[in-house]
């Protein structure tokens, strides 16, 4: 980094200059999806502009990288007029009617040749991003086309958004519209934390990439991740294009991503051909897709074609049937979570939708169910949200006998019989059992064991249920109460499954303070939050006497969390299992970071090729735990290179740059790693 006592002007170029850098690479990683320097490389690019803002606050800008996620909590959405209408697009649900969209197009431009693009229908939500002399300004949900809500601290979260726009052709102004998503796997993760939180979960995708959007707290978008595929313009001033085709080009050199498998196509049966085949591999993608958008590719023909009331005539949406079967809703059961939140749960007559045979759908609370009308007995749509989650979309009110029967959320819980209350503005209804409901301890103790919480292998629902039944266990901490001999009795348990259970207790014991924290279920709090807590409060003792002032000072605890915390360690019940489990030898503190030995520090080191004697995650491992950093790119300040078997291109441009280059054997000497074991 430049000289520490710059002046303001000094200061003005090498933050403009970092800017120019981070959002370059901004653009390799999430928009090119090619990297060009490792992670610690560009954290370390971040780290110099922060340090620079933090000492010069005045040349801090909107559109630098650090202001991502700066904005405070909103009070509300305020209503934005976009500057051109966004219609929405008429829909063709097979190819009769893709056809007569051809022949519509086709009368009323007679005799003229029409070029077609073709784009992946992303299923997610519309926004409009505007851009002035090429900076971020604006961001707005689509509303009713005419005026949508303004949402622009977070749509800023998005890092496939740029916040300044690439290349030499800078428009004074350009708004630019595509679809905010979610991808499948983001998605399964989002709803596994507030599923954590006792929150009801996102339908699919689309719900909750607009779920996400219209937070007022820009801070919870950001974790949500949300991803943006550009796919057009609205208004733009001081440059002119000729074809749609033309303009997904710009887009995409400006630093958008644009919806992959695009494609410019000269005849209708090529535009068939795609849909048809996008039709088969819809599932193929790591996103969701409901259809092919499909426009005339030049733009004067567009503006012949103009607009009917609600859509253009030069456009359409192909979508794709809806993988839907209709079943009967045998009974509704209500289901307790360890949360205490009942749900209730259609019994299906079996029936096979998008590869899968489907029994069960969530029916997420008594509103939803009055809100759809759905009735014990009716003959219901049932599709899967998102393709993962089992859901009712409607029942078949032409198919009623009048022997259906209007569902009731029971009084008392099901399992234990404690009172069920349901507190004012919840949706959620709630036992009130708390540790005597059976099945909140059997949730709990199953969240205890999972992945991400104590991970405890081998501690699945049927041994939960075993372990209860039987009296060995009455909360998470008899787990570790437990011996070899009280395992030996779980039923189909031979002396190896025991001992792989028994050890695995033992070892949980050993999991860090924001994994205990995650694993004791408070309500609200997820993984993430679990982590913040602990890092701020180093212990649970700490925790238990913090103050509603002190976990609301913390920026991403707000008044529903710090409530439900205190709430928890109100309860003396919690308190015993707390002080359980601290005499069972489970870690209550946070540890400090052991000093690392720093042979290595200022080296940064890259691998290429097999390295015999040690895994590429065991060499990062041990070059980090000396101090060193392990980059994925060579540059002229790399130190070394360590090439094993059949190196690739990197071994040639260290070379080339001058680079020191060690064998497998050197770099271990150099580390005083020999031998490895």
């Amino acid at each position: 980094m430049a000289k520490e006592t710059m002046n303001k002007e000094e200061a003005k170029k090498v933050i403009e200059e970092l800017r120019k850098q981070i959002n370059y690479h901004n653009y390799r990683y999430y928009v090119l999806d090619s990297p060009e320097i490792s992670d610690e490389q560009y954290d370390e690019l971040m780290r110099q502009l922060i340090k620079l803002e933090e000492k010069f606050p005045d040349l801090v800008t909107p559109d630098s990288p650090t202001q991502r996620v700066g904005a405070p909590p909103a009070e509300g959405f305020l209503p934005v007029k976009h500057l051109e209408k966004m219609f929405s697009l008429a829909d063709a649900f097979d190819l009769g009617e893709l056809r007569a969209f051809f022949e519509r197009v086709r009368k009323l431009l007679p005799g003229q040749k029409v070029d077609y693009v073709c784009e992946l229908k992303i299923d997610g939500t519309a926004v409009a991003i505007v851009y002035r002399e090429g900076r971020y300004w604006r961001a707005a949900t689509r509303g009713d086309g005419e005026v949508g809500e303004d949402i622009t601290p977070n749509v800023k979260t998005i890092k496939s958004v740029p916040l300044v726009l690439r290349g030499e052709i800078i428009p004074a102004v350009l708004e630019v519209r595509g679809e905010a998503y979610l991808t499948k796997e983001q998605f399964l993760k989002v709803n596994e934390e507030r599923a954590e939180s006792g929150e009801p979960l996102f339908a699919n995708p689309r719900n909750s990439a607009a779920g996400s959007l219209r937070q007022l707290d820009p801070k919870i978008t950001a974790r949500r991740k949300l991803d943006f595929f550009a796919h057009g313009i609205g208004k733009i001033e001081g440059v002119e294009f000729e074809s749609h085709w033309e303009v997904l080009q710009y887009l995409n050199q400006a630093g958008f991503k644009i919806t992959p498998f695009a494609s410019l196509f000269t005849s209708e049966a090529e535009v068939e051909a795609f849909c048809l085949e996008w039709e088969k591999k819809r599932h193929s993608l790591p996103f969701e897709i409901d259809g092919v958008v499909v426009k005339v590719n030049s733009l004067v023909q567009q503006k012949l074609l103009g607009f009917t009331a609600k859509s253009p005539r030069w456009a359409i949406a192909y979508k794709f049937p809806a993988e839907q079967q209709v079943t009967r809703l045998l009974d509704i059961e209500v289901s307790v979570g360890r949360t205490g939140a009942l749900t209730p749960v259609a019994v299906l007559q079996p029936v096979r939708v998008a590869g899968s045979t489907i029994s069960r759908a969530t029916l997420h609370n008594e509103d939803e169910i009055k809100r759809k009308d759905i009735r014990i007995g009716d003959w219901v749509v049932v599709q899967k949200a998102g393709d993962v989650i089992p859901e009712i979309v409607a029942p078949v009110p032409s198919r009623r006998t009048g022997k259906e029967k209007f569902f009731q959320m029971p009084k008392v819980c099901p399992v234990c019989g404690s009172e069920v209350i349901r507190s004012e503005g919840e949706a959620v209804a709630r036992c009130t059992g708390g540790i005597y409901c059976p099945a909140q301890v059997f949730e709990h103790i199953l969240h205890w064991g999972r992945r991400g919480s104590m991970d405890i292998d081998g501690l699945g629902p049927e041994v939960v249920k075993d372990l209860l039944e039987r009296g060995l266990v009455k909360n998470v901490a008899s787990l570790y109460k437990l011996t070899k001999e009280d395992l030996l009795q779980v039923e189909h348990f031979q002396e190896k499954s025991a001992n792989n259970l028994y050890n695995a207790i033992q070892a949980s014991k050993n999991r860090p303070l924001s994994r205990l924290l995650f694993a004791l279920g408070i309500r609200h709090v997820g993984a993430h939050l679990a982590t913040v807590l602990a890092k701020n409060f180093r212990s649970i003792e700490n925790l238990k006497k913090a103050s509603y002032e002190e976990l609301i000072s913390i920026p991403e605890v707000g008044p529903k969390v710090a409530e439900s915390v205190l709430a928890f360690f109100r309860q003396p019940h919690n308190l015993e299992v707390i002080e359980e489990l601290k005499k069972a030898g489970l870690k209550m503190e946070e540890e400090e970071e052991e000093k690392k030995e720093t042979r290595l520090s200022g080296l940064s080191f890259v691998f290429t090729g097999g390295l015999k004697s040690l895994s590429r995650d065991k060499a990062k491992e041990l070059v980090e735990s000396l101090g060193g950093k392990v980059s994925s790119s060579v540059s002229s300040k790399t130190s070394y290179v360590v090439v094993g078997d059949q190196p690739g291109s990197k071994y040639e441009k260290a070379k080339r740059l001058g680079v020191k280059i060690l064998s497998e054997e050197e770099f271990l000497k150099l580390i005083g790693k020999e031998k490895v074991s």
